[in-house]
């Protein structure tokens, strides 16, 4: 059946008796392919039904079908004509894991984050209707992604429409991990409100067939906030919102899916249906681990075990302390903005239960709640990811460091994230953060160094962040290991004429681009910052002394980031020395492996040899 799918629109040629089949073969081939390349495993696997029905009421690429998030839109690669391309899936130069605008005029919006489906839908259907044009707008949005308060805003504003727009809830119970809070209540009980649909749905049925009279009967019914509705469901959420509510319907069965977005189409005016999935749906594994194969590397088909065993990670290695300063110091919380899993709070979330809080995925919320923990007495802890985490840039700003409030920001996958790409890299955080007054910003070179300035900033009083990478801890100089004092670097190796300032776990290969020089007579001074903000002007202020060349080195983006601070500073003090940045240009990086992207931005340690070697031979 899938041969038959060369290019969008395809699907309506299969007989809607075969679109089962269909199904079952798309997840037979998702599961084969992504055991070989990795990619968001539960998330398609849940949606397949879902994307078969949308493409069979939808005309590609006229209308316009815009996921929230993204990574659940593997199927509608394939079924635009994609699938070929899965076998370089998140690979340098290959498809990319998220819709992506340039890869195909079928994909309608660049996204990667939570929460966004609704406005940018809503934007469409403004644009579509001042310039006259006829075209359907699907936005598709999970019941994680209602936790974030972006989505409500779209809704308010939705709610005034008086011409068609489609939202989808695709509803798995999860985001990555669990659900929590109110709307997941809420949504629970809509699911088990079958009474009051298959009610809905016989009356409809019933007075549709009324000559004359049962269309528009239907229609007033459709827009009435009826006592019915307040009996069966609490509150009607998306009906009092101005919305009109169908569902909830069966995910997996593709002739109701079909039906009730027929119906939806030709409704004027907003309208949400409510779809019931199950992530990993079809594969064992992924039903029973579902956070496991949210974005999962190759693993073996038979046992859903992943095919190759790491070492210890960042996340890990944070994982490890935060449970051990549970013990110790129960002023200490952590909070989640829905990656419990992803950032390593799991064991402390089981271990204090009373102090560990997912707030779903509300990462602004979750800021501006620790500040108010903080001021109540507490340390707080902020986990999250560095791409999320800028979404809170104001709450930083204004409700943390504002107020030199005491609160911890642990910043995960900071730096180059490999196979998620664009909207995923961890490189812009030292740079906003650079510019928050009372911040203090510290990078560890390796797993002891992060426990020791984990153990730091809980005994600090004042905003302060840790930012780490994604991928398995470096182990390397374990010997060294002095004591963390504020806004002091660590000497690594004592050399002349050019000094080398790294910044986290660019140590690695810094070293072993040293070690490369080390027979051209190059013996550079290696210097472990620590500390980004405040930097160690004491120690460069030394360096003049006998350095000419300072090279800086940080995995992030050089406008605003660690080494032009330096080089302002030095400018600024009319210090003898060369400032040479080494940092991320300034361009979004796309998908591949870290390592190709290190290579693609000069940070790896051919790239840093390189530098190394210009910077020496011009003072020869």
């Amino acid at each position: 059946m899938l041969e038959k799918i060369k290019k969008e629109n395809d699907v309506k040629k299969i007989p809607e008796e075969q679109l089962p089949e269909l199904a079952a073969e798309v997840r037979e081939f998702l599961i084969d392919s992504l055991s070989r390349t990795g990619g968001h495993i539960a998330s398609n696997l849940g949606s397949v039904e879902l994307t078969i029905a949308l493409h069979r009421i939808m005309n590609f690429p006229q209308d316009k079908l815009i996921w929230d998030v993204g990574h659940q839109a593997y199927t509608h690669k394939i079924l635009t004509g994609r699938r070929e391309g899965f076998e370089h899936l998140r690979q340098e130069e290959g498809l990319s894991g998220f819709p992506r605008r340039e890869e195909s005029p079928c994909d309608s919006f660049d996204t990667g984050h939570s929460s966004t489906s609704i406005s940018a839908g809503l934007g469409y259907v403004r644009a579509r209707d001042l310039k006259k044009e006829k075209y359907t707008v699907v936005s598709v949005i999970g019941d994680g992604a209602l936790t974030g308060g972006m989505a409500y805003e779209a809704i308010n504003n939705a709610a005034i429409l008086k011409t068609n727009f489609i939202i989808v809830l695709n509803d798995n119970k999860m985001s990555i991990s669990p659900n929590v809070g109110g709307v997941s209540r809420y949504l629970a009980d809509v699911r088990t409100a079958e009474s009051y649909t298959d009610l809905k749905m016989g009356i409809t049925r019933t007075l549709e067939k009324i000559p004359g009279v049962g269309k528009g009967m239907v229609d007033t019914l459709r827009k009435t906030k009826s006592s019915i509705k307040q009996l069966f469901i609490p509150g009607m959420l998306f009906e009092n919102m101005g919305l009109t509510y169908l569902g909830p319907v069966d995910g997996h069965n593709i002739r109701q899916l079909i039906k009730i977005f027929q119906e939806a189409k030709r409704f004027e005016g907003p309208i949400l249906v409510h779809v019931l999935t199950e992530k990993g749906k079809g594969y064992e594994p992924a039903m029973r681990h579902p956070a496991r194969f949210h974005g999962a590397g190759p693993f073996s088909v038979e046992t859903g075990l992943p095919l190759k065993k790491s070492n210890p990670t960042w996340t890990d290695i944070f994982s490890t302390v935060m449970r051990k300063m549970g013990d110790r110091e129960p002023q200490v919380v952590a909070i989640s903005a829905a990656m419990e899993t992803g950032v390593g709070l799991k064991r402390f979330a089981n271990m204090f239960p009373d102090r560990f809080f997912d707030v779903g995925i509300a990462e602004e919320h979750a800021v501006t709640f620790a500040a108010g923990l903080a001021l109540g007495g507490l340390i707080p802890v902020v986990a999250i990811y560095s791409s999320f985490l800028q979404r809170s840039f104001d709450q930083m700003m204004h409700d943390v460091c504002m107020q030199k409030l005491h609160v911890v920001f642990a910043i995960d996958r900071a730096g180059l994230v490999g196979c998620d790409g664009k909207t995923h890299q961890g490189v812009f955080d030292l740079s906003y953060m650079n510019m928050m007054p009372g911040m203090t910003i510290m990078a560890p070179k390796n797993k002891w160094e992060l426990s020791d300035m984990m153990k730091f900033a809980i005994h600090y009083e004042g905003p302060i962040a840790i930012r780490y990478p994604r991928g398995e801890a470096y182990t390397g100089l374990s010997d060294q290991r002095e004591d963390i004092v504020y806004g002091k670097a660590e000497v690594i190796r004592q050399g002349r004429d050019i000094a080398v300032l790294c910044v986290g776990n660019l140590m690695e290969d810094t070293l072993a681009a040293l070690e490369n020089l080390q027979v051209k007579g190059l013996q550079p001074t290696l210097i472990n910052a620590r500390f980004v903000k405040p930097f160690d002007r004491e120690l460069i202020r030394s360096l003049a002394q006998n350095h000419t060349e300072l090279i800086t080195l940080e995995e992030n983006v050089k406008n605003g980031g660690f080494g032009e601070q330096v080089l302002a500073w030095v400018t600024e003090e009319r210090l003898p020395l060369h400032v040479h940045i080494g940092a991320i240009p300034d361009e979004f990086i796309g998908h591949g492996c870290v390592s190709e992207q290190k290579r693609r931005t000069g940070l790896d340690v051919d790239g840093i040899t390189e530098l190394l070697t210009k910077v020496w031979e011009n003072i020869r």
